[in-house]
């Protein structure tokens, strides 16, 4: 079972140690998720521009984003953007390729996924994948840290699960620095609901320097 000692860098966020959360420090995290955002923008924006290129050059006639309901703050459902790295039927092929699915249901991962196109491979590898979510977080669906949205709706969450929709979703969060999509829904949201407890400023920003490491090392990547 994946637990939060296991990482003893969290030791210094403590629960116990927190003020009660209050209006300021959700202002002062969506001012700091904007800023970053629209300060790099003249970085990220040309970067996507090439990488649509790239997969619609492979395949002129399939979209270049896919887009997927996913679960939200409060349960709310909403429409998650990515760079399309599967062949264009791959909800379709689930059902096909279910046997070979090495997570619990409704969770669905499959090392070397047959469905992945050979840019999507490189995109993922890398995280590229993610980056049209700075359009959900400009929408305000998202924020750069917390709890990932699932793809499936908070009906098929055991109720404790149900802690880790107390925040919006994020881009990256507890899991990806430490775990990555390694584990099952369970032990996620357990350093899901780690992260709500604990969350502060000082901790965002860790996340985010962690996740910048962890990418330039392509650990853990699906």
């Amino acid at each position: 079972m994946v637990s939060s000692e296991s990482y003893p860098w969290l030791r210094k966020y403590t629960q116990q140690h927190h003020k009660p959360i209050g209006k300021g420090y959700f202002i002062q995290k969506r001012i700091f998720d904007l800023f970053v955002i629209i300060a790099a923008m003249p970085f990220w924006l040309p970067l996507i521009s090439i990488i649509a290129l790239a997969i619609k050059i492979t395949n002129p006639k399939a979209p270049v984003l896919f887009i997927q309901q996913r679960t939200g703050k409060g349960g709310v459902r909403f429409s998650m953007y990515k760079f399309r790295t599967m062949v264009p039927n791959a909800e379709a092929l689930k059902e096909k390729y279910a046997h070979l699915n090495e997570l619990t249901w409704p969770d669905f991962k499959i090392t070397n996924d047959p469905r992945i196109t050979r840019v999507g491979r490189l995109l993922r590898k890398t995280s590229m994948d993610e980056l049209p979510q700075l359009f959900n977080i400009l929408k305000g669906d998202m924020s750069l840290v917390g709890p990932r949205p699932t793809s499936f709706s908070s009906e098929s969450y055991k109720l404790w699960h149900t802690a880790r929709l107390d925040v919006l979703p994020g881009i990256t969060g507890l899991w990806q620095i430490t775990v990555r999509s390694t584990v099952d829904l369970d032990n996620r949201s357990r350093l899901d609901i780690v992260y709500v407890e604990r969350r502060c400023f000082h901790l965002d920003f860790e996340i985010l320097i962690r996740t910048i490491k962890a990418v330039l090392l392509t650990r853990g990547a699906r």
